[in-house]
């Protein structure tokens, strides 16, 4: 429907992204952006840090000159970034990363292991 409006009104060349800076949740991203002429990607960056009922998440999208498509996870952090190259496409703040609890486990058993054999 976006992309038939904008046909309408002869700017189907154009790309449009949603647009918000560290919001909370992704109905804050809802304001439209015209990209310059040189973007050509809508990207959508979704971030968690915390523990349990502590986890907070960060909600950042934007028009990008590239394509930075990035998927990192370090147990009580995590980081993804996701693009697409049509207007309107970052409409979804639901990127699939979430805080990894297996990962902060091994991590504490390692930390455990290691402290065992240095003081031993």
């Amino acid at each position: 429907m976006g992309q038939f409006l904008l046909s309408l009104l002869g700017l189907s060349s154009s790309l449009f992204c949603y647009t918000c800076e560290n919001e909370h949740s992704n109905w804050n991203c809802m304001r439209t952006y015209k990209c310059e002429d040189h973007e050509k990607y809508c990207t959508t960056t979704y971030s968690t840090a915390g523990f349990g009922k502590d986890v907070g998440q960060r909600i950042t999208k934007k028009c990008s000159v590239d394509c930075p498509e990035t998927n990192v996870n370090f147990g009580m952090a995590a980081y993804s970034t996701k693009c697409c190259s049509t207007s309107l496409c970052n409409f979804s703040g639901a990127n699939s990363i979430r805080i990894n609890y297996a990962t902060i486990l091994l991590g504490i058993a390692g930390s455990l292991i290691y402290m065992l054999r240095v003081g031993l």
